[in-house]
């Protein structure tokens, strides 16, 4: 309950009003860094709190992401996905497990000529290939 209590203070402080399931998806995004879905999310708390609905996960979400403590992860077209961690960091998507896995960079040294005047306000950086859990399987299986 100890945390809740710091997610609670924590979204007063950004100006979200803390309701219950506000709390609970918060708290869901920094607990599962798997870069969730809104169906994974309804999926694994709707047991535990019978009036959720998916339309709360979604608008939840897009107030967090609005109020930039979430951001969006858009690694496929048909697909968004969230994370609480809104540090610049990549992405790397295994294209045989689906997971998503961060990676850190450094923004100073991409060397991008076309914008070298511009004032950069957002970074996003992803990869795709296959993770070292696949890559050893592959060798498993060979």
């Amino acid at each position: 309950m100890e945390q809740i209590q710091n997610i609670e203070n924590y979204l007063t402080n950004v100006g979200i009003k803390p309701s219950y399931q506000r709390m609970k998806i918060y708290e869901y995004l920094i607990e599962n860094m798997n870069h969730p879905t809104v169906e994974m999310i309804y999926k694994d708390l709707s047991p535990h709190i019978p009036t959720l609905s998916k339309t709360t996960v979604y608008n939840t979400l897009k107030l967090f992401v609005d109020k930039e403590i979430t951001q969006i992860i858009t690694i496929e077209d048909t697909e968004a996905r969230f994370d609480a961690d809104t540090s610049t960091h990549g992405h790397f998507k295994c294209i045989k497990c689906g997971k998503i896995f961060d990676f850190s960079f450094d923004k100073t040294n991409l060397n991008i000529k076309q914008i070298e005047n511009f004032d950069i306000q957002q970074t996003h950086l992803y990869i795709k290939g296959i993770c070292e859990n696949c890559k050893n399987i592959d060798k498993k299986n060979n």
